[in-house]
C-alpha cells in the first residue's frame, strides 16, 4: 500500500503535545503525518465510435458537407456507403480493409488538412451531436467517476474523430492518421490504419506507455472487426453488435449492451436524472437504464405538451 506524506502547518499554541511538532512555539508550526493510502489500479475504458457511442457512422456522415465543398464526387459517396454497408453486415478481412485503407487514401490525395478540420469543425454540431446515444454519454460519464481515463478507437480519420472526441469531453484518441506533406495536404499515404488488430495493437501500446492493467481495462464494440481490440482487455462488452459479434460474445460470456437513444449534448445535460448512479453499478446495463430513464421523461414531457396544445385549440375551437 502506498504512503504520501502529508504536510500541514497549524497556529502556534501555548501547549502542543504532538512528537510530530517540528519548529518554535514562537512561530506556526508544521505537523508532519504519514498517510496510507489504498492503491488504485491505473485503468482505462476504450469506446469505438461509430453505433457505439453515435448512433451513425462519422466518416459517412461528413460526406455531404464533403461533397458540397467539392473534395468527393457523387460516385465516391455511392461507393462509401455500399462499403459501409458490406462492412456493417459481415466485417472485412484483413485483404477488405487493406483495399478499404487504399482506396481511402487515394481518394483523400492532395485534399488540404486545414480544410478537412474546417468542414468537421462547422458541421459536427449539426451532424454528431444529436446522435451521440445518452447511454454511451452515462457510460462515459460512471468510467471517468470511477477513476479511469477514457479513449475513443476509431478507424476514421483523426481530424474526424479528436473533435467529437472534444465534444464528449474526451481528449485521448486513437484514429486513423494520413500522411501530411509540406504544403498541408493528404500525401495519399496512411501512417497508420486504425482497423482491426491494429486497433488492439494501438491499445496495448498506449496501455504500456501510460501503465495500464489491461486485465482492470474495458471496451466496448458493435463489430466483429473489433474482436481483436475487445480481447485485449480483462473486461469486454459489445454494443449493438452484429450478427458475429453477438455470437462470439455469447459463446465468450461478454456482456452485451443495447443503445438506443441518441440525444443532443445539452439536452443531456438539462434533463439528465438527478441521481447519479453508482460507479460500482458498471456491469450490463448502467448505460441502457440511464438512457431510457431520460428517455421516458423526454416522451412524458412531448406528450404532456401535446395533451396541452390540444386541449387548447378545444378550447379555442368551441369558443369560435
Amino acid at each position: 500500500m502506498p504512503e504520501i506524506t502529508v504536510v500541514r502547518r497549524v497556529a502556534p499554541a501555548s501547549t502542543i503535545r504532538d512528537s510530530a511538532l517540528i519548529g518554535s512555539y514562537a512561530t506556526p508550526q508544521i505537523r508532519i503525518r504519514t498517510v496510507r493510502l489504498p492503491r488504485v489500479a491505473h485503468s482505462a475504458a476504450f469506446f469505438d465510435l461509430d453505433k457505439t457511442v453515435i448512433a451513425k457512422s462519422s466518416a459517412l456522415a461528413f460526406g455531404r458537407p464533403f461533397y458540397r465543398d467539392g473534395l468527393i464526387g457523387r460516385r465516391d459517396v455511392v461507393k462509401a456507403a455500399y462499403a459501409q454497408l458490406m462492412f456493417r453486415l459481415g466485417g472485412a478481412d484483413e485483404q477488405q480493409m487493406a483495399r478499404i485503407r487504399d482506396h481511402v487514401a487515394r481518394l483523400c490525395q492532395g485534399w488540404r488538412v486545414e480544410q478537412v478540420r474546417q468542414i468537421v469543425n462547422e458541421t459536427l454540431d449539426e451532424l454528431i451531436n444529436p446522435y451521440v446515444y445518452a447511454e454511451a454519454a452515462a457510460l462515459i460519464a460512471e468510467h471517468r467517476a470511477a477513476g479511469r481515463d477514457v479513449v475513443l478507437v476509431s478507424t476514421s480519420g483523426d481530424e474526424m474523430v479528436r473533435p467529437i472526441g472534444e465534444l464528449l469531453g474526451i481528449t485521448d484518441v486513437i484514429a486513423t492518421r494520413m500522411v501530411v506533406d509540406g504544403d498541408g495536404r493528404y500525401s495519399g499515404e496512411v501512417e497508420f490504419y486504425a482497423a482491426g488488430p491494429a486497433k488492439a495493437v494501438a491499445v496495448r501500446a498506449l496501455s504500456a506507455e501510460r501503465g495500464y492493467d489491461l486485465a482492470d481495462c474495458y471496451a466496448y464494440s458493435d463489430s466483429i472487426s473489433d474482436t481483436p481490440l475487445l480481447e485485449t482487455v480483462g473486461h469486454p462488452t459489445a454494443v449493438n453488435a452484429d450478427r458475429a459479434l453477438r455470437r462470439v460474445a455469447i459463446e465468450r460470456a461478454w456482456p452485451q449492451l443495447e443503445f438506443r437513444h441518441p440525444i443532443p449534448i445539452m439536452r443531456r445535460l438539462r434533463d439528465r436524472p438527478a441521481v447519479p448512479v453508482a460507479a460500482a453499478a458498471l456491469g450490463v446495463g448502467v448505460g441502457v437504464a440511464l438512457g431510457i430513464a431520460w428517455y421516458g421523461r423526454y416522451r412524458k414531457a412531448r406528450i404532456a405538451t401535446g395533451e396541452h396544445t390540444g386541449r387548447s385549440l378545444a378550447r379555442t375551437a368551441g369558443a369560435a
